[in-house]
């Protein structure tokens, strides 16, 4: 059995900023970003700006501009799986899942109940592949809702029939996102946008997942509790290690280790990988966070987007910005420092207000300014 590596705080929170090419520098080209980090994940909020964008925009810089991922999504050098931008070859790692959807073993009763609601509306689904074979790519309001038995929920999915159809049709392997038109999604037969590449078998594309997870976080627990989008945890990938003061064992690339280290100051999307594990980015950052778009505004803390600041290898604060496009300007309304900001801190931060701003092409209003 390998030896733990002993990492200090210090060598684990450079691990994980290197892993996430927040470093001073940049990464030469969205495409090759996307293949490192293995996704960019679709939001529709944009109090700044939408997150994969913003994503993108805090490791590539000013020379990165949206256009850009609509064109590598054009060329279908990326594509759209289930709210997240993926590698197109990636999709080879997820066939063997989609072929077994909705799971393998023993199913879950909400697994038993999704094949049943689909075997249900298989005419629909027929009429649907029909209707985008003859005349995709569709907008899902082009599609018809033929449902024999409406899709019941206590949330907002609650009768939105083609939609969870169209979901489950996705996760099969049917159907794919072909395009955007404004806000919506385009809809076309997973063959016309997929490549036609082998299916990893299942196995093996859990481990080349979990290693290629693993190389995009640096570090992270074998374990986690499940999230919706994306795993956490990263199984056997890499290499045991203990942190400093942190209880239990993580999982390091050792590509990371013992490597030169040169930071940078950078304003991370809420959704950033480098703090989307809440429980991580506390014990390894000691950074506390939550998103608060939720939140009524009285009970916020930071603010109802609050991008988090990296400076070097640490998480110091929080900005409280919103793009007021109608105005013309990035608004700041405060910037939360979680430890005492020096003057070259508070000097990088705004450089960063103010790079964000142009990138926008907006103006700034700073406080205090």
């Amino acid at each position: 059995m390998t030896a733990p590596h002993r990492l200090s705080r210090a060598d684990a929170r450079r691990v994980a900023v290197r892993a996430q090419l927040l470093e001073a520098d940049r990464p030469a080209d969205l495409v090759g970003l996307v293949r490192h980090l293995t996704f960019l994940q679709l939001d529709p909020t944009a109090s700044v700006a939408p997150n994969a964008d913003l994503v993108a925009w805090s490791r590539l810089g000013a020379g990165y501009a949206p256009a850009d991922l609509r064109a590598a999504l054009d060329r279908r050098d990326l594509v759209e799986l289930e709210s997240l931008v993926r590698p197109a070859e990636d999709v080879a790692l997820f066939a063997a899942d989609m072929a077994d959807w909705p799971g393998r073993g023993e199913l879950r009763p909400w697994q038993q109940g999704r094949i049943a609601w689909v075997g249900a509306n298989d005419a629909c689904r027929r009429d649907i592949l029909a209707r985008l074979e003859g005349s995709g790519p569709l907008l899902m309001r082009d599609l018809p809702d033929t449902c024999a038995v409406p899709w019941r929920s206590t949330g907002w999915t609650d009768g939105r029939n083609v939609e969870k159809l169209l979901g489950a049709m996705v996760a099969r392997g049917e159907v794919a996102v072909a395009g955007r038109q404004g806000r919506e999604r385009l809809w076309d037969l997973a063959s016309r946008v997929y490549p036609d590449v082998p299916a990893v078998p299942a196995e093996e594309a859990a481990r080349q997942c979990d290693e290629r997870r693993l190389r995009a976080l640096g570090i992270a627990r074998a374990k986690a509790p499940e999230h919706p989008m994306e795993p956490q945890h990263v199984g056997s990938a890499g290499e045991p290690a203990v942190v400093e003061g942190v209880k239990g064992t993580w999982r390091v690339d050792p590509a990371y280790l013992d490597a030169p280290f040169t930071g940078r100051t950078a304003l991370l999307s809420p959704f950033d990988r480098l703090v989307h594990d809440r429980r991580r980015a506390l014990e390894i950052f000691g950074f506390e966070y939550q998103l608060e778009m939720y939140k009524p505004a009285a009970q916020r803390r930071w603010g109802y987007f609050a991008l988090p600041v990296l400076h070097q290898d640490r998480l110091v604060g929080k900005v409280d910005a919103t793009g007021d496009r109608a105005a013309g300007v990035l608004r700041v309304d405060a910037v939360h420092e979680d430890v005492p900001f020096t003057r070259a801190m508070t000097a990088a931060v705004r450089a960063e207000l103010k790079s964000l701003a142009r990138w926008l092409g907006l103006g700034v209003t700073l406080p205090g300014a």
